[in-house]
C-alpha cells in the first residue's frame, strides 16, 4: 500500500550525517518509484542548532533534544552517525523501544554491543541494520546475511582500514618510511590528528568482530580479537617482502577452524598475485571463502562521506520498503553457534623474522638450534645486508604454533650471537 511520505530523524551532522543528508535530497525524485513512498528528514540532533543553520535547507528541523525525536510518532525510522558508544547506545535502545527501526554506521557500538540491541530490536519487531559499519561504501553485511547465507563460510579475510592501506601502498610503491607516509595521510585527510585506532589496528579489529559473528554465525566481540598495528614496519621489511614475491598489508582475519575461531588483525606477507595485495591507496577489500560460493571479493571505498552515506542509504531504503509493504518483522540476529575464540598462541603460520646477529661462523647454527628446541623450523634464510661489524639476516620458518615461535624468540633475545630481532610478521 503506498505511503505519501515517511518521516526519518537524523543523529549527527558531521562528515557521515552531512552525505546523508545530500543522498536523500538527491533521491527526493525518484523515491516514490524506489520505495513507493518518499522519505522526509523531521529532525536532525546536532549539538548546537545555530551552528548548523546553514547546511541545511529548514533550519527549524535542527534540533538539540533526543526527546523530540523519541517522542514524535511520525518519525519511523532513526539514523545514527555519531559514532562512540554513548550516548549512541542510549539514543539507539530508547528508539527501538518507542518501535522506531534503526540505520546506524556505529562500529564502535555493534563491535561490542550489536547482539544486545539486535535482540532488543527483535523484540520490539522493528529493524536494526549496519552495513555502513563495516566497510563504507563496499556491500559486505547484507551478502554475508543473505546472498552467501547458503554457504558455510570458513574464512573472511580483508583490508578494512583505508589510512593504513594508504601508508603501507606508500611506503611499498614509493619507498617513503612510516612517518612521511602517515605525514602525508594525515595531510590529506585519511588519518585522524590522533591516528591510534588505525594505525594499531583497532579500527580493523572491530570491523572482523562484526563480520566474523555474522559469517560463523558465533557472538565475536571487539575484545576477542588479536590486534597488532603497522607502526613497527619498515622500509627494510617492505623491500625484503618484495624481493620474496609478498606484499605487506594490514590484514584482518577471522577463521572458523575445528579448534575454535581465529579472529584477528596485524600485518601480513601475502604472496603479490593474491587479490588483496593489488589493493592500494585508501581502498578497502574483503575476501570470503564459502563451500559453495568458493572465493569471492567485494572492493571499493571503504570510508568517506558519500560511500559510507551509500551505505546507510541503502539500508534505510530497504527498512523504508518493509515499512511501507508492512513486512518489516524483526532484525534477526543469526548468532546460533557458540563456538570458541581460539587462543592466539595456539594459532598455526610461518613467519618472517629479521633480526641482527654476529657476522662469524657458528651463528646460523645456534639459531637453527634454538629454532629446533623450540618445534620451529627454519624454510629460508636471506643474508643479504651488514649493519656495522654485524650481519642482518632474514629467517621464513614453516608453519609454527605462535607460542613456540615465541618461545624461541625469547631464547634467541637473550642469546650472546643475536643482537636483536628487529622485527617478527606472520606469513599468510
Amino acid at each position: 500500500m503506498a505511503k505519501d511520505e515517511m518521516y526519518v530523524a537524523l543523529l549527527g551532522l558531521g562528515t557521515v550525517g552531512t552525505g546523508v543528508y545530500k543522498v536523500m535530497k538527491t533521491q527526493e525524485s525518484e523515491m516514490q518509484q524506489k520505495l513507493n513512498t518518499v522519505l522526509r528528514i523531521g529532525k536532525i540532533l546536532v549539538r548546537n542548532p545555530k551552528k548548523h543553520e546553514g547546511e541545511v535547507e529548514d533550519p527549524s528541523i535542527l534540533t538539540s533534544s533526543f526527546q523530540e525525536i523519541l517522542d514524535d510518532p511520525k518519525i519511523r525510522i532513526v539514523i545514527e552517525v555519531m559514532g562512540g558508544i554513548e550516548p549512541a547506545n542510549t539514543y539507539i535502545s530508547e528508539a527501538i523501544q518507542a518501535g522506531k527501526s534503526v540505520v546506524t554506521a556505529n562500529k564502535d557500538l555493534i563491535a561490542e554491543h550489536g547482539g544486545e540491541l539486535m535482540a532488543l530490536a527483535e523484540e520490539n519487531q522493528v529493524e536494526l541494520r549496519f552495513e555502513a559499519s563495516v566497510a563504507g561504501g563496499i556491500p559486505i553485511i547484507s551478502p554475508l546475511k543473505n546472498s552467501l547465507a547458503a554457504n558455510e563460510i570458513s574464512q573472511v579475510m580483508g583490508i578494512v582500514n583505508g589510512t593504513t592501506n594508504y601508508i603501507l601502498s606508500k611506503m611499498t610503491d614509493e619507498g617513503m618510511d612510516y612517518k612521511e607516509a602517515l605525514q602525508e595521510a594525515t595531510e590529506l585527510g585519511y588519518a585522524e590528528a590522533d591516528p591510534t585506532a588505525d594505525v594499531e589496528g583497532y579500527d580493523a579489529g572491530r570491523k572482523i568482530a562484526i563480520m566474523a559473528s555474522i559469517a560463523f554465525h558465533s557472538r565475536v566481540t571487539f575484545h576477542d580479537v588479536y590486534m597488532e598495528g603497522i607502526t613497527k614496519i619498515t622500509s627494510k621489511d617492505i623491500d625484503y617482502a618484495k624481493a620474496l614475491g609478498w606484499v605487506i598489508k594490514l590484514i584482518a582475519l577471522a577463521r572458523n577452524t575445528r579448534g575454535g575461531i581465529e579472529a584477528r588483525v596485524h600485518p601480513m606477507l601475502i604472496p603479490a598475485d593474491h587479490p588483496l595485495a593489488t589493493v592500494s591507496g585508501s581502498y578497502n577489500a574483503v575476501y570470503v571463502h564459502g563451500d559453495a560460493v568458493e572465493d569471492v571479493m567485494f572492493y571499493g571505498r571503504g570510508a568517506g562521506e558519500m560511500p559510507t552515506a551509500s551505505a546507510v542509504m541503502g539500508d534505510v531504503f530497504s527498512v523504508a520498503r518493509h515499512t511501507v509493504y508492512d513486512s518489516q518483522g524483526s532484525t534477526r540476529d543469526n548468532v546460533f553457534r557458540k563456538i570458541p575464540i581460539k587462543s592466539m598462541d595456539n594459532i598455526r603460520s610461518s613467519y618472517f623474522l629479521r633480526m641482527e646477529v654476529e657476522d662469524k661462523p657458528g651463528v646460523l647454527a645456534t639459531i637453527a638450534s634454538i629454532f629446533g628446541n623450540n618445534s620451529v623450523s627454519i624454510k629460508q634464510v636471506i643474508q643479504r645486508d651488514k649493519i656495522g661489524s654485524n650481519a642482518e639476516l632474514v629467517i621464513i620458518t614453516s608453519e609454527v604454533k605462535e607460542r613456540h615461535i615465541r618461545d624461541a624468540l625469547l631464547i634467541l633475545n637473550s642469546s650472546s650471537v643475536v643482537k636483536r630481532v628487529s622485527n617478527m610478521i606472520r606469513v599468510y
